[in-house]
């Protein structure tokens, strides 16, 4: 087995830290920046011969920049599969990033708050992280590092269109800014089709828990911009911070109508899967993450009040199937995956208290 990334899964993800603003509804904001070197085709179209040359141009750029040599970098061939999967549990590259094709290469900084991919869908994507909801910080960190590679390489830009892109949807500010978002109210309530629609209307998309094309798990989602050609960047970052300051406002007011209406059955539905959570002796990933979706909101209700976000973050982290082998340094089938991943969640639970549950 890999022992490549075995010491980060032992340590919490900076985004993941229960930190900065609107934490207890928001767990991230992430900014991208997608960025094509002037003169050479776009990864989509380009040779292996192109694409190599992308990779040596930003070997260079690591050798002359202090900042960027200071960070971990790997080539794709040294990636395997598990690796791959722990890296897209971390939100650190995409899903379709590392799909076989080994012209590519991952850039991530010293404290994994900034990673880029080497020809992925564009020459260069690169994207901040950031905890809570964070779009002005996360994007002032991905400019820190695009500013730095732009010392050292041109890129593809056109007066009228803007940086432009392999997929025109990206063209112009070529910026994506999300956030993710925690909204068991909105989901118990039957009110988060409402809210879709609404962001929908006025130029936001709404993802699941991986971003493009993966499922929502524990009432866990993405929202991003959709438009980045006709908008500034201060525009995108005033409308995702907008357009979820009003989801948050929203959720308020669906958690306090189930206080209002169905106290008692929310409390149970909490203390169930508090207690599921470090009694339990199987445990699939997608379990883990619903039960978390109930204890988090517990949190934020101040039900159980016991337990530190941070903590809850780093359990749902570390449930995910690559992160569990990573963490133990041991390759598992599903069955045994199960089995550990209830064991790691009773060795995180067991010196938390109870705060008088029984009452």
């Amino acid at each position: 087995m890999s022992t490549m990334f075995d010491e980060m899964a032992k340590t919490p993800a900076a985004w993941l830290s229960g930190k900065g603003k609107e934490a207890q509804v928001v767990l991230s904001t992430r900014v991208r920046l997608a960025r094509n070197v002037a003169g050479c085709k776009f990864p989509t179209t380009a040779d292996s011969e192109t694409k190599n040359r992308i990779i040596n141009y930003f070997d260079s750029c690591i050798t002359r920049s202090p900042l960027l040599d200071a960070g971990q970098y790997h080539k794709a061939s040294d990636i395997n599969e598990l690796d791959r999967d722990f890296l897209i549990e971390r939100h650190l590259i995409s899903p379709v990033f590392l799909n076989g094709d080994l012209t590519k290469a991952l850039f991530i900084s010293a404290d994994e708050k900034v990673s880029i991919m080497v020809n992925e869908e564009d020459h260069l994507r690169v994207q901040a992280l950031s905890p809570g909801l964070d779009p002005q910080g996360s994007y002032e960190l991905a400019m820190k590092f695009e500013s730095e590679i732009s010392h050292h390489l041109e890129f593809e830009y056109d007066p009228d269109f803007g940086y432009l892109t392999s997929c025109p949807t990206n063209a112009g500010t070529g910026m994506r800014t999300s956030v993710l978002i925690h909204l068991p109210g909105l989901v118990l309530t039957r009110e988060i089709e409402k809210v879709i629609s609404r962001i929908t209307r006025v130029g936001l998309v709404v993802r699941g828990f991986y971003g493009e094309g993966s499922d929502v798990l524990g009432n866990l989602f993405q929202v991003s911009n959709q438009n980045t050609l006709g908008v500034s960047e201060e525009e995108i970052l005033n409308q995702v911070t907008s357009a979820t300051r009003e989801i948050i406002e929203g959720e308020a007011v669906a958690r306090k109508r189930l206080i209002d209406e169905a106290a008692d059955m929310i409390e149970d539905k909490i203390w169930r899967a508090y207690g599921i959570l470090k009694n339990a002796r199987v445990l699939t990933g997608d379990e883990v993450m619903n039960l978390l979706s109930a204890v988090r909101l517990g949190h934020a209700m101040k039900v159980i009040d016991f337990l530190d976000i941070a903590l809850i973050n780093e359990i749902l982290l570390l449930s995910q199937p690559a992160h569990l082998q990573k963490y133990y340094s041991q390759e598992m089938d599903h069955n045994r995956r199960d089995f550990v991943r209830a064991q790691m969640v009773r060795e995180k639970l067991r010196n938390t208290g109870d705060g008088g549950a029984v009452k």
